[in-house]
């Protein structure tokens, strides 16, 4: 699952950013809102979260501004405000959901996870490729029926590649993938999970091949 953090407060920001990405999320950081606004543009999110009080542009005019370009990323509002009023305003500029600091990281999550199920998805949420069932909503991969257990960064580069079926994936966009836009990730890293991806899926006739200079693509064996 890709995550923006827009938060000023960086030592919060980087807090929520190593639990999320601890769990296998990549993590798009952000602290200043019309840069925010700007990247969000530009680049998809599976989920936003979204503090109200920014440098420049606040949460509330970022919000309007998405949902006015018809953007329906899933969004949660952080705020130190504790008012009805803002809680309000927020969930009418049409805010998911809202969470009132200080929070527990846990509740963090757990109301991450909530969002990401109430996503819509294109098509169901289970969908097949090849011999296998990917449970998109709940990041499950399985065949006849029993779950491929694997780390979540292997998840991670298989939904990258199922987002891009039939088209190269570079090692850049993988990265971007896995650990957030504009991480400094040595690339060596993507090819080992990569390998070990590959290993999984071969006995289910899925494979992932090279193309030199380019990168990767996978598919189905016939």
């Amino acid at each position: 699952m890709r995550v923006t953090i827009v938060e000023d407060n960086k030592v919060l920001a980087n807090g929520i950013a190593h639990q999320l990405r601890d769990k296998g999320h990549a993590v798009n950081l952000l602290h200043d809102g019309q840069t925010a606004l700007d990247f969000l543009k530009q680049e998809e999110a599976d989920i936003l979260v979204l503090d109200i009080n920014l440098p420049r542009l606040d949460g509330f005019k970022i919000l309007s501004s998405l949902r006015k370009s018809g953007s329906n990323v899933p969004v949660l509002l952080l705020t130190a405000r504790g008012d009805l009023q803002d809680r309000v305003k927020g969930l009418n500029s049409g805010a998911d959901d809202y969470l009132v600091k200080p929070f527990d990281m846990e509740e963090l999550e757990a109301r991450l996870r909530a969002l990401a199920r109430r996503k819509p998805l294109s098509g169901q949420d289970i969908v097949k490729y090849g011999p296998l069932s990917f449970d998109r909503a709940g990041r499950k991969l399985s065949a006849l029926n029993k779950e491929i257990v694997m780390p979540r960064k292997e998840l991670s580069i298989f939904e990258c590649f199922f987002e891009h079926q039939n088209q190269i994936v570079s090692k850049a966009q993988l990265a971007d993938y896995i650990y957030g836009v504009g991480s400094d990730i040595d690339q060596r890293v993507i090819e080992t999970h990569i390998s070990r991806l590959r290993k999984k899926l071969l006995p289910h006739h899925v494979t992932i091949k090279v193309a030199r200079g380019l990168g990767y693509m996978m598919h189905v064996k016939k």
